[in-house]
């Protein structure tokens, strides 16, 4: 490993193998709301009510978790009680979100910035609100187990009621997408296998949506953006580029880390390098990623988590700015913005780290990093197909810049970038290295497909509009 004071990475990854305290009973508490949900709370076990109020004890929730429970056995919950145990199982989480925050901080050597402003909201809850919540309460009434087609549609008019309003899209577009696996699985009596854990973070988190609506705190800053890389995730009709980065102030404050991102919705047949196209227009970060270069801002609005809410006309290109360079330099001493209160949960975290030194093992398909002692599970397979960087690229590095995430009680890394050796030279391959676009014969031929697809698909949609 890197000395710190050299631009290391993860100086004492041992400490990431360590148990942390309270953990795993926390991570039992929302198993136990979990298994509360599935099986329904009109016939909830009372022993797994208890368990999550009990892990509440000492919190400002708890005399509320144990009404809500109380009343959920007795089979008299209402709309209030299953809001307070939707909020218990989001504290759980988040409190896991922190521990594990917390440990890498010591890990990396990272700093946690000040805790972020908190949300402004608006006294009354408007009535679609509401209906979104009665929706919500009649769910887990009868649990996952118990859904059928008629409940699931239940949530249709209520998504179309909250979609023209851009101050409640974010609940209505995972309503939206909540709705349809949920109706994908109906009934859920026929289900093998119940995804207890997300269906429970789905729910939770659309529950605390309804609570009132919310603006999150935007101030502006100015100085010069040094990207990492760009996280791409892509599902079968959208797609989302995450561009991390270091944001250097013009004020000469601290360098910190911040994120911009962009989502589009997209054809089924658009894959691969393809979808840059779709998403190049809409962010201009892009195509400075794809060329290795810098951006200068000059007032351009970010929320008080670190997220750039991007806007063109407050960004030019700046000069040539290499990803390994600025882990290398800037990242040991880049200060992290705390997530949002409904935004702390383990899934979500995403440490950028920069890694060297380590040592490379490949047993058929899992790939590990040795770090300081440590073997790091590699998430190779969380290597995106459209950009240059392959998964036995990832395995011949000599260096690495990712993201460091914690999954199914394990730490693992996400390559973002990795160095390695061609011809004795040092090359550097970056997961969006054709963001901006690609002379590469694979990167061109996958942009090819995906235009003539979505001139094929324009042609078709006009014609249909013109009948």
């Amino acid at each position: 490993m890197v000395p710190h004071h050299q631009g290391g990475g993860v100086m004492r990854a041992d400490l990431l193998g360590d148990n942390i305290s309270g953990l795993a009973e926390a991570l039992a508490a929302v198993d136990a709301a979990d298994r509360a949900l599935t099986s329904g709370l009109l016939r909830p076990q009372a022993a797994d009510l208890t368990e999550l109020a009990e892990a509440l004890l000492g919190s400002p929730l708890a005399a509320r978790v144990a009404e809500a429970a109380e009343k959920a056995v007795a089979g008299a919950a209402g709309e209030e009680h299953f809001l307070a145990l939707a909020a218990a199982r989001t504290a759980l989480c988040g409190s896991v979100h922190d521990a594990l925050l917390e440990r890498v901080s010591a890990a990396t050597g990272q700093v946690i910035g000040t805790e972020a402003d908190s949300l402004s909201t608006v006294d009354e809850v408007p009535n679609v609100l509401l209906a979104a919540r009665s929706w919500l309460s009649d769910l887990v009434r009868a649990g996952w187990r118990g859904i059928d087609q008629d409940l699931v549609s239940g949530a249709a008019p209520v998504i179309s009621a909250l979609l023209p309003d851009p101050a409640v899209r974010r609940l209505a577009v995972l309503l939206d997408g909540f709705a349809a696996e949920l109706g994908a699985s109906c009934p859920g009596s026929a289900l093998e296998r119940v995804p207890a854990r997300r269906w429970g973070d789905l729910w939770s988190r659309a529950m605390l949506l309804t609570v009132s609506v919310a603006t999150p705190a935007i101030e502006t800053v100015s100085g010069r953006l040094l990207p990492l890389g760009v996280d791409l995730h892509e599902h079968a009709t959208a797609a989302q580029a995450q561009v991390h980065a270091i944001l250097e102030p013009a004020d000469g404050g601290p360098a910190r880390l911040v994120r911009a991102s962009v989502s589009t919705p997209k054809p089924d047949t658009v894959i691969g390098a393809g979808i840059w196209q779709l998403l190049r227009p809409h962010l201009s970060l892009l195509a400075a990623l794809g060329e290795g270069r810098s951006m200068d801002l000059t007032d351009m609005p970010i929320t008080a988590e670190g997220d750039l809410i991007w806007q063109d006309e407050h960004a030019r290109t700046g000069e040539p700015a290499d990803a390994f360079v600025t882990a290398r330099v800037a990242l040991p001493t880049a200060i992290s913005t705390p997530a949002a209160p409904l935004d702390r949960h383990p899934a979500r975290l995403a440490v950028p780290v920069f890694l060297e030194g380590y040592t490379v093992d490949r047993a058929e398909d899992a790939l590990t990093f040795t770090v300081a002692g440590y073997p790091l599970t590699v998430a190779a397979d969380r290597v995106p197909a459209a950009g240059p960087l392959t998964p036995e690229a990832v395995a011949a590095s000599t260096a690495c810049l990712g993201l460091l995430r914690w999954d199914a009680g394990d730490f693992s890394l996400q390559p973002l970038a990795v160095e390695t050796l061609a011809r004795k030279k040092t090359v550097a391959l970056h997961a969006g290295a054709w963001a901006g676009g690609t002379t590469d014969k694979v990167g061109a031929k996958a942009e090819k497909a995906a235009t003539d697809a979505t001139a094929v698909l324009r042609e078709r949609a006009g014609r249909l509009l013109r009948k």
